[in-house]
Parts: structure tokens; C-alpha cells; sequence
């Protein structure tokens, strides 16, 4: 489907038929009929069709007539009747739409299933899909009525037309577009990692991947209830892992502190008082002072007594020399 105008110059048979179909019934009926033919014929003459003056032009226009006359009605009002009633159920398959209508309609009216009329006849369906499918487009909101015609393959050029958007809006539509079939593409090889695993770690393993929640219903076929199951879960891990994280820094700080000073062997001690006093030689700033016990591996605690009571390492000193 790619235009909106199905007809680039109108055939013939159809310019006949709609001419008729403008004729008040009294056109059609004693003194007036042949005038109506000739109005018509220079009607059509004048649209560019040799009518008047071309023999068999002139014989189908007559026949037409004739049959107009016959039914009691015009072709194109069996015809336009029929078209009205056709949905975009109907028209899902613009061939079997025609043959379905030609059914109808033909029985009045064979003459509709001749090739060269058939044909005129799928355009005229298609045209009508092309509109049900633009006025339901214009009744969606926001850009599900682009989405839409997108989806039916409808000409760029249609689009902006019939929706009265830019060039660039609907570049950014099929962007998107485009953008959302990658991540079902992907999503549908996260779910082939997962083959015969259950709902809810099929769902987890989603989650990890970033996976929206919609995209998860739809695709992995699962209800609310196993998406709630599986946050649920999600969270008690998340809480066990912040725990055991949170153990391990801790563990990681004390191993970091060192012992105790109670716990600090004698001689091991007296060592670390000497590193001690020798970097207070270099400078008499707390910060620097610690940055470099730590770099020395100098127990916290006895870094605690040298930066605030530094006279209290003499004491501490004789006290582990015995």
C-alpha cells in the first residue's frame, strides 16, 4: 500500500458510471434520457475521454445507460452501498474483500467481473483500506496513529499527508521503532539462555538484564504474579548480599586497624614505637602522621596514643620491656 490516490486518470467505465450516478432519475426517463447521454458524452469529452465522436466510446456509455435504466438505479449506488459496509476486517486481504463484493453486487451488475473491471474494482478496495486505515490512525492518541500506519506499510509521503506531521517526526517514530525491535530481538536471546528453566528464573534473569517489566509479561509469558514472586526474591538476595557485604568491610577496617593494643606482643610493640617515633621525626601533622603509620602497617590503636598522647609511649615502652 503505497498511495492514496488509487486512480492516476479515472477508466472510463467508472467516469460513466459516476456520471450516471449524478443524473436526477427524471434524466433517465422520456425526453430527457438522450440529452442526458449527449450532457454526459460532452462531459466526458471535455475530460479528456474522445466519447461523443468515438463509435464504441459511445456504445458503452449508451449500454450503461440502458442498464441504469433497467435496475431501476445506477451502478455506482449498488456499488458505493457495498463499499460503505466494508470494515478494516473486511478489507485485511483487498482480494478476497473484492471477491466477496463482487459476489454482491454482480449479480446485478456482471459486467463488474470482466478482467479489465476487476481490476479497477481491487484498486477501488484498496483505496478504501487505505482510508479506514487513515481514519482509524486519526482516532489513536499520540503516536500510535504513526505506529499504525507504519505497521500496514503505508507510503512515507501518505503518512505526513493524512496525519499533517513533519518529515522528521516520522523519522523519529521509525527510529524508535527500530530501537524496539533490536531489544526484542535481544530479549528473545536472553529467553533462549533460559529454555526449560521455571517462570521465576526465567523473570530473575530478565531482571538482571535490565528488561522492562512489560517486555517481561509479553514476551517470557508470565502474569503479575510470578513478576512479583521473583522482585521478592530479587530483594531477599539483595539484602543478603548487602549484608555479607557489609560484614566484610567491616572485617576488612579491623583487618586494616589491627590489633588491639592489649593483643600487640612486647617486642612486636617496642617495634612499632620505634617506626612511630621515627616518622614524628619527619613531621609533627596528625594526618600526615597516619598516612604514613598506616603505609608502615602500625596498629590503629597505637597510632590513637601517639597522635594525642605521645608522651604515653615511653610508658608503653617500659612496660614491654619488663
Amino acid at each position: 500500500m503505497t498511495t492514496s490516490d488509487a486512480f492516476g486518470k479515472k477508466p472510463l467505465w467508472l467516469l460513466i458510471e459516476e456520471n450516471i450516478l449524478a443524473l436526477d432519475s427524471t434524466d433517465l426517463a422520456g425526453e430527457k434520457l438522450e440529452p442526458s447521454i449527449q450532457r454526459i458524452a460532452g462531459e466526458l469529452d471535455n475530460s479528456g475521454y474522445n466519447v461523443s465522436r468515438h463509435g464504441g466510446n459511445l456504445l458503452k456509455l449508451r449500454w450503461a445507460v440502458e442498464k441504469a435504466v433497467k435496475a431501476g438505479r445506477p451502478l455506482m449506488k449498488d456499488f458505493n452501498t457495498a463499499v460503505a459496509a466494508l470494515t478494516l476486517e473486511d478489507v485485511a486481504d483487498p482480494y478476497k474483500a473484492t471477491s466477496k463484493l463482487l459476489d454482491d453486487v454482480a449479480k446485478t451488475w456482471p459486467e463488474l467481473r470482466s478482467p479489465e473491471r476487476r481490476a479497477d474494482v481491487i484498486k477501488m478496495v484498496e483505496q478504501t483500506k487505505l482510508d479506514l486505515l487513515i481514519a482509524s490512525a486519526k482516532s489513536l492518541p499520540g503516536d500510535e496513529s504513526i505506529r499504525l500506519l507504519i505497521k500496514e506499510k503505508v507510503a512515507s509521503q501518505v503518512i505526513t499527508s493524512a496525519l499533517e506531521i513533519s518529515d522528521e517526526k516520522l523519522k523519529q517514530v521509525k527510529a524508535e521503532i527500530k530501537k524496539e525491535l533490536a531489544e526484542r530481538e535481544r530479549v528473545a536471546t536472553l529467553l533462549e539462555a533460559v529454555a526449560g528453566k521455571s517462570d521465576e528464573e526465567k523473570v530473575r534473569h530478565l531482571f538482571e538484564k535490565d528488561v522492562s517489566v512489560e517486555l517481561i509479561i509479553e514476551m517470557a509469558n508470565v502474569d503479575q504474579g510470578v513478576i512479583d514472586a521473583a522482585k521478592k526474591a530479587m530483594e531477599e538476595d539483595l539484602k543478603e548480599k548487602q549484608r555479607l557485604a557489609e560484614e566484610e568491610a567491616e572485617r576488612k577496617k579491623a583487618e586494616a586497624a589491627g590489633p588491639a593494643l592489649e593483643n600487640i606482643p612486647p617486642d612486636e610493640l617496642i617495634g612499632y614505637i620505634d617506626s612511630i617515633r621515627e616518622i614524628m621525626e619527619f613531621s609533627e601533622e596528625e594526618k600526615e602522621i597516619r598516612i604514613m603509620c598506616e603505609q608502615s602497617s602500625i596498629p590503629k590503636s597505637l597510632v590513637d596514643i601517639a597522635v594525642s598522647e605521645p608522651d604515653k609511649l615511653d610508658e608503653l615502652e617500659k612496660g614491654a620491656q619488663g
